[in-house]
Formats: C-alpha cells, sequence, structure tokens
C-alpha cells in the first residue's frame, strides 16, 4: 500500500525540554494541547508518559466519528515520539528542535496508508486538506499551554 506524509511544523516559545514533555505526558499534559473540536475523546490505556502509553482516541472530522487506539515509542528520546495507529492506517511524529535556550520548533507529521481507488483518492485530499489545519490548531494550543507553565511546574519526562 502507498503511504503520503502530512506535515506542520511552528514555533513554540518554550524550551524543548518543557515542550517535549508535554507532549509526551498523555495522562495530564497531551489532552490539553489538542483542538476539542475535533478530538472528542483521548483515554490513557496503559502507561501515560512516553514509550509504552496507549491510548484510545475519538475524533470528529467533517461529521465522521473515527475511534483507534495507539501506541507510542521514542525513537529519539526527547526529540521524537511516535504515535503509531494499531491498526497501520497512520502514524505521527512529533519532532521538537531547540531554537535558542527558550524557544522550540515543533513539527506533526503523520504518514497515512492509503487506501485503493477512488475512495482511497478522496481519503488523501480530505486528510491533505484538514490534517494541516487541526495540526496548525494544535501547535497553537501547545504554545499557549507551554507558556501557562513555569518552569518549576515542568512535567518530568520518564524514558524507558
Amino acid at each position: 500500500m502507498k503511504t503520503f506524509r502530512v506535515t506542520v511544523s511552528g514555533p513554540v516559545r518554550a524550551p524543548a525540554a518543557l515542550v517535549y514533555g508535554i507532549i509526551a505526558d498523555y495522562r495530564r499534559h497531551h489532552p490539553n494541547i489538542v483542538p476539542p473540536e475535533y478530538f472528542t475523546g483521548l483515554d490513557v490505556l496503559e502507561g501515560g508518559v512516553g514509550a509504552g502509553t496507549r491510548t484510545r482516541v475519538a475524533m470528529q472530522v467533517l461529521g465522521k466519528k473515527q475511534v483507534f487506539e495507539q501506541v507510542v515509542a521514542e525513537p529519539e528520546p526527547g526529540r521524537v515520539l511516535r504515535e503509531s495507529n494499531t491498526d497501520g492506517s497512520a502514524v505521527t511524529f512529533f519532532t521538537v528542535e531547540p531554537s535558542g535556550a527558550t524557544a522550540s520548533q515543533v513539527t506533526i507529521a503523520t504518514d497515512v496508508t492509503q487506501r485503493g481507488g477512488i475512495r482511497g483518492f478522496l481519503e488523501r485530499l480530505i486528510v491533505a486538506l484538514v490534517m494541516p489545519r487541526i495540526y496548525r490548531k494544535e501547535i497553537e494550543r501547545l504554545a499557549a499551554y507551554a507558556a501557562g507553565m513555569r518552569e518549576s511546574t515542568a512535567p518530568a519526562h520518564v524514558t524507558r
């Protein structure tokens, strides 16, 4: 099967360690950065911080509800976090790059498995139009959330 990638990057005015810690903490912090108009549920099934976390995600996009499970890995702990849909339909990467001591560049990239035929073509078109909007909002919410946190309350990130 073919795959295609959707990618959005944006600045976050917070240190990379703080930003990564927010993204990696699915119990306390990650639910605060997903746009609620699209994400209607984010339940932790196992773990909760970083590698080994399993989640169930519910999304409502263009009137269609989707529920899927994901497994979290950390190919580069502190820099790259990966969410893999357990059905093999998509893999999302969160990459956090330092931009000086007090800022970061965050990239959200998803590799989507494309079905064949006209249905697959239409799904690709919709995903390519909708996902960048969702990711821009997620980065904006991440930036606002990180700005509201002080260094002393930075989430502790556990690498496994």
